[in-house]
């Protein structure tokens, strides 16, 4: 296939920030507030942080296996006591159902987050193996930035060292993770200015070390994951956690793609004018670029796949990848 043919942007919809996760330590049941003259209650700042603390442990601990809320809290007590000593009930809701609405809704905000940022993974483990890798992922690795843009960023390191959550296939599921987090990182990820070809002119290849923009992947894969995106794709395999948690478990396995066979595949993952994009690469160009990302010069870059490229599709390769703006300036160094 050719890769003008794998070269399909990809779009992330705009995200909502997440709730910031407490300091992590047992929170406790804040103490009654002090009395002020007159005998209203004043709250001081350590029992508000404390309340803070106690309010979003609660929100966000994991739901048990139907999905509810835990009846139990962590050091054994009942938790709709626990609940009940800083939530009011009201006319409808007991004060465990009023918060319980809350501790749905973030888990379920967070599992729709890897729904829609890890479909691949998705469509190779199957409906029900993703949610409980989801939530044993998150429960590892519990949002801590203000944007979920970041909620993926260990799962790579986290299949890695538990590798049985995406079983039967585990190598597939590890590189697509590894695929879909570099989409992630090459569609907002930070760059720096790109050179032109006039700022190569009269530079010593022996000498002379390009920079890849920090952006930009460069993965070797045990399959042809790709072709299996763009299949994903074309087929619409896109479901929202909830509905897949309540209503798509059995939906999904009727609709399944064909797992890919095994296949060495050489890909780069870089934007452009603000779309995404894979592109596949030449075994030899591979060879190169790694060489070039991990600091050889240009010469001795181009040494290490003499004889597997002819000097005129070497350069043919740069001067595409200089159109692209794969290669950067060193990040300017701000003067006091």
């Amino acid at each position: 296939m050719p890769s003008s043919a794998l070269e399909r942007p990809r779009k992330f919809p705009a995200r909502n920030p997440a709730v910031r996760n407490p300091a992590v330590r047992q929170p406790t049941v804040p103490k009654a507030a002090t009395q002020k003259p007159g005998g209203r209650k004043r709250q001081t700042l350590a029992e508000l942080r404390a309340l803070q603390r106690l309010a979003g442990s609660a929100i966000m601990r994991p739901l048990d296996e139907d999905f509810r809320m835990q009846q139990t809290w962590s050091d054994d007590r009942d938790t709709a006591s626990v609940i009940a000593t800083f939530i009011k009930p009201n006319d409808r809701l007991t004060s465990f159902e009023r918060l319980e609405i809350y501790n749905r809704q973030y888990w379920f905000r967070l599992i729709d987050c890897m729904y829609d940022d890890f479909p691949g993974l998705l469509a190779i483990v199957g409906t029900e193996a993703f949610s409980r890798l989801s939530r044993a992922y998150i429960a590892k690795y519990p949002s801590r930035s203000f944007s979920l843009r970041n909620l993926g960023s260990h799962l790579i390191e986290f299949l890695d060292a538990s590798p049985h959550w995406a079983a039967p296939n585990q190598k597939m599921a590890q590189d697509m993770a590894r695929f879909e987090w570099a989409q992630i990182v090459a569609f907002d990820g930070p760059g720096e200015p790109p050179i032109t070809p006039a700022d190569l002119a009269g530079r010593d290849p022996s000498r002379l070390r390009l920079r890849i923009q920090p952006y930009l992947a460069i993965l070797e894969l045990a399959y042809p994951l790709d072709v299996f995106t763009l299949a994903l794709k074309k087929k619409g395999l896109r479901n929202e956690a909830s509905n897949a948690i309540e209503e798509n478990r059995h939906a999904a396995k009727t609709r399944r793609v064909s797992l890919p066979r095994p296949k060495t595949t050489y890909i780069a993952v870089h934007r452009l004018d603000n779309d995404l994009y894979f592109k596949r690469l030449d075994p030899a160009a591979y060879k190169l670029l790694t060489a070039l990302r991990d600091g050889r010069t240009l010469a001795q870059a181009c040494e290490l796949i003499a004889g597997e490229a002819t000097p005129k599709k070497i350069g043919a390769w740069f001067a595409n990848w200089t159109t692209l703006g794969w290669f950067c300036k060193a990040p300017s160094r701000k003067t006091a």
